[in-house]
């Protein structure tokens, strides 16, 4: 089958994604896309921009199955401006985020047309994809909230049709080679996210303090991608435990990267949001024993493994990691490490890739709003468990 997929934010976890499930998929794939940046005008020029490059590959004889298209994405203007070869095709909308529920530092600083145009997105698609249950429930709760508070006309009675027609999918990660045996040293902690508020940076530091003073040793990397407002903890983080730092910053080599996981002996989210956590789920696979706060879609994901998990402070997870690292070397961690490991197996792309190849297969184009439900309330991941 031939399928045309549009990524309008072309970068991080949405080429990630898309360039793994291409490379396991057993369709033909013709992939347009649009830098990853400035994510705002993206949203804003996404549909005219990438309608032209359509028409260019139409004329080169392009045709195709089947449209996939991510959450930045108005699919709704993609379809008015497009040729019916392309705007009457079966359409899938994969979120891996949306933008009513994407936390913001103040609530004054939500512009609300983008999460609208999230809603015309998803009315406009013949199924939802959502990396996680998490995701689908809290975007179409919030969805709910927003319309039922318009003047008039909100068409809030929508929001039940588009939840028949929500689908889970969580994103693919990469098989992982034996991992052997621990190598002798303190304990290797490991945390990897975006440098902003929403990953909470700051409860790590906080927590890691505690673990000083308790006098537990620890070596320690933290890595991600920064953006011109870092937030200061980051530097007063370096100096403090300028002795404890294997690795600092951003790692755009991916086998540097993967052996920067393969010797880390727990990996730490102090995320505040997150939908999914690919990060986490490729540190599980390598090994590593995941550090969750008791939210998102974490006990979800994870949620078979209690010790996985602390109460969301610096202190609980001081303790969490304090507790952890009483283990090392004992057969209870190599419990703990098992466990991670076959959680992660959920995600390799060798067992996703066909479940989504067949999902897309059957997804028929409606004609008629409500006529028909896409879903029947089970989730792609369903068949995983």
């Amino acid at each position: 089958m031939r399928i045309l997929a549009l990524n309008p934010y072309h970068s991080g976890s949405h080429l990630t994604f898309l360039d793994g499930w291409t490379k396991n998929s057993r369709h033909e794939w013709t992939v347009l896309t649009l830098p990853g940046r400035r994510w705002k005008w993206r949203m804003r020029h996404a549909a005219l921009s990438l309608s032209r490059q359509i028409r260019a590959e139409i004329g080169r004889g392009g045709r195709w199955d089947r449209l996939w298209v991510t959450d930045m994405l108005n699919l709704a203007e993609l379809r008015g401006l497009c040729p019916p070869a392309v705007a009457d095709l079966p359409a899938v909308v994969y979120f891996h985020e949306n933008q009513l529920t994407y936390p913001v530092r103040n609530a004054t600083e939500r512009d609300l047309h983008f999460g609208y145009s999230n809603f015309l997105s998803a009315i406009a698609a013949d199924q939802l994809w959502f990396n996680s249950a998490f995701h689908r429930d809290t975007f179409l709760e919030a969805l709910l909230r927003l319309l039922t508070r318009m003047p008039d006309y909100g068409h809030e009675s929508l929001v039940s049709d588009l939840r028949l027609r929500s689908l889970v999918c969580p994103p693919g990660i990469d098989t992982w080679p034996d991992t052997g045996s621990r190598s002798a040293g303190a304990l290797r902690i490991l945390w990897a996210a975006r440098w902003e508020h929403d990953k909470d940076p700051d409860c790590l530091f906080r927590a890691l303090e505690r673990v000083q003073q308790r006098g537990v040793a620890f070596r320690l990397s933290v890595l991600g991608q920064s953006f011109a407002e870092l937030p200061e903890c980051f530097d007063t983080a370096r100096r403090r435990f300028r002795e404890q730092i294997d690795d600092w910053g951003f790692v755009d080599d991916r086998d540097r990267y993967h052996a920067i996981l393969a010797r880390a002996d727990l990996m730490v989210s102090t995320a505040v949001h997150e939908f999914f956590g690919i990060a986490v789920a490729e540190a599980a696979a390598a090994g590593c024993i995941p550090v969750l706060p008791e939210r998102l879609s974490y006990p979800e994901l994870y949620g078979a493994e209690p010790d996985f998990f602390y109460g969301g402070t610096a202190t609980e997870l001081a303790d969490r990691i304090c507790a952890l690292d009483s283990q090392l070397q004992t057969a209870r961690w190599l419990e703990l490490q098992a466990k991670a490991i076959e959680l992660s197996s959920r995600f390799h792309w060798t067992r996703l890739a066909p479940m989504m190849d067949d999902q897309l297969q059957h997804v028929d184009r409606r004609r008629v709003l409500g006529e028909r439900a896409m879903g029947n309330g089970h989730t792609a991941e369903d068949a995983t468990d």
